[in-house]
């Protein structure tokens, strides 16, 4: 066989084939991916970020303190909602490589797409089982078999594609190892169903001796028991062996997060193994065009697709909550406010102080993020993952609008709630400027010349993405120091950081010009003084005179 040619990097995504040739695929039954790849993405962004919706609806009454129980319930949330996003978002780019493999799809896969992406859509009602019975493991058991069952469907959808060749990349039809294809990658897409049929195991097997041990509690009783409240009821001291489920819910969910971590565990270990023993020679018949590396490089194009779906579905939730909870009653507009619907608008006004300042933090920071993907080549693994998680708090900014909404009516508790969506916009700006430090480390490979250090764009880019972080972390500082103003200092956060973007690129340029003018001020010579009557010097002498 000769040898092949050496191929790009990357594949394309979106197939190999010229839309040219959209006619004659059309006739023999086959069509371009990009159309399901689109829809696949926004499902798949939507299904990520409508998490937080359990987490933003959690009932706290007015009355309710800000206290320790209450922090506690939201942290375990909000753990539960990240590694749920980042579960997703395995999801995500399992299907982003897998379509690097699939080049043409028909009425089949088209199909078998539709039965993942329906799979995937159930995950928020596992999630809120999750949520609202954090100790219960069924939760856990439900949402690992949507798991299970998205990876059997991506099994089928391998083999298939495999039994139709005419379906593959271009470069794989050609390869003489397909069937080494095939196996290489149905054994990556099992990895994350396999753990989580082992967390699946955990819980079912534990969960009968959660129902046996209540056998001593009246039937009554009996419906209270899936209430996190009942684990800390002195009537239900006596029953230890309750207890046993919450350490076992807990391996679940750790075997849960493997799920996450396993790549980037497995490339430590490789990379640890190399400098231990020596990198070890690839086998006789390597994988020469296509490996389905989890280390590899994502797709640009799906990659700014999905994060654009989770900015756009964060900025549709904002305004659903205003929607929901301050359009006025007709009957109280008429009673309490006699007739006047400003009066009555008003009453909401710190709710829109609220939306207006979350969107304008959801807008910039989507525009930091398309700066930031406009000077970007390649996405590769890391900076993947440190995407992820920038998604993920963003996500998470809903909560933060819910928090600043609740000002007016929870003044007491004002400043743990500035700190808590501080924190939030904090995490979700730092990630981004994470990307940016990690692409400056393979500049060459992930970076357009113009973003490079020294670059034209580089110092702008680099003032662009800092700005939030360090924004945020004043504003949490100074609420430390000024706890009185805590709610001032959020408000004018968010109202100067626009006006800091809009005059961004004027105060860079006007840095980079002091910082360029300040050393030739200092290295500038000063003509001296002729003494008196001496002879006259026209030279200058150095700024500093030479010593003795």
């Amino acid at each position: 066989m000769s040898r092949p040619q050496s191929p790009e990097p990357a594949l394309n995504v979106q197939g190999a084939s010229s839309i040219g040739l959209g006619d004659e695929d059309a006739a023999d039954g086959t069509q371009h991916s990009h159309r399901m790849l689109s829809f696949s993405d926004a499902l798949l962004s939507i299904i990520a970020t409508v998490m937080i919706l359990p987490v933003t609806h959690t009932d706290i009454s007015p009355e309710q303190e800000f206290d320790k129980s209450i922090q506690k319930l939201l942290a375990t949330r909000i753990a539960v909602y990240l590694m749920t996003f980042l579960i997703v978002t395995v999801a995500w780019a399992a299907h982003t490589r897998l379509f690097q493999v699939v080049g043409k799809i028909d009425d089949t896969l088209a199909l078998l797409n539709l039965a993942c992406m329906m799979t995937i859509t159930f995950l928020p009602f596992t999630f809120s089982l999750m949520v609202t019975f954090p100790d219960v493991p069924l939760g856990i058991f439900l949402f690992c078999m949507c798991v299970i069952a998205i990876g059997a469907v991506q099994a089928l959808i391998v083999g298939y594609a495999f039994h139709f060749p005419h379906l593959l990349n271009p470069q794989i039809q050609r390869s003489a190892h397909r069937a080494l294809y095939k196996r290489h990658i149905l054994r990556i897409i099992f990895h994350g169903p396999a753990l989580c049929f082992v967390a699946a195991g955990f819980s079912l097997f534990f969960y009968p001796a959660l129902v046996t041990c209540l056998s001593d509690v009246e039937l009554e009783e009996l419906p209270h028991v899936l209430d996190t409240r009942f684990f800390s009821d002195r009537r239900f001291a006596h029953a230890p062996s309750l207890l046993v489920t919450l350490p076992d819910a807990q391996q679940s969910y750790l075997l849960m997060a493997t799920v996450i971590f396993l790549p980037y565990v497995s490339k430590a270990a490789s990379w640890c193994r190399g400098r231990l023993v020596g990198p070890r020679e690839p086998p006789a018949h390597s994988l020469e065009f296509f490996t389905f590396d989890l280390h590899g490089p994502l797709s640009k194009e799906r990659v700014e697709a999905f994060s654009d779906g989770v900015y756009a579905i964060v900025a549709t939730l904002l305004i659903l909550d205003i929607c929901e909870d301050n359009v006025p009653d007709p009957k109280d507009v008429r009673e309490k406010f006699s007739g006047s619907l400003v009066a009555a608008l008003s009453e909401s006004g710190p709710h829109f102080l609220a939306y207006f300042g979350s969107f304008a933090t959801v807008g910039l920071l989507w525009f930091a993020h398309h700066s930031l993907f406009l000077h970007v080549r390649k996405a590769t693994q890391p900076m993947g993952l440190l995407n992820t998680l920038s998604l993920a708090f963003v996500g998470g900014l809903p909560l933060a609008y819910q928090q600043t909404s609740a000002f007016a009516r929870q003044p007491h508790d004002e400043l743990e709630r500035v700190r808590v969506s501080c924190a939030i916009i904090f995490f979700a700006s730092i990630f981004q400027f994470a990307i940016w430090t990690t692409a400056l480390l393979q500049e060459g490979e992930t970076l357009q010349p113009s973003a490079r250090f020294g670059g034209q764009e580089h110092a702008f880019m680099f003032a662009k993405l800092a700005l939030y972080p360090c924004a945020s972390l004043l504003a949490f500082a100074s609420t430390c120091i000024l706890t009185r103003f805590s709610t001032a200092i959020f408000h004018l956060m968010q109202i100067a950081v626009p006006f800091a973007f809009l005059l961004l690129r004027l105060l860079v340029r006007l840095a980079l010009a002091i910082l360029r003018a300040l050393p030739r001020l200092a290295l500038r010579p000063a003509p001296t003084r002729p003494a008196p009557g001496g002879p006259r010097d026209d030279t200058c002498s150095p700024l500093l005179p030479a010593p003795c």
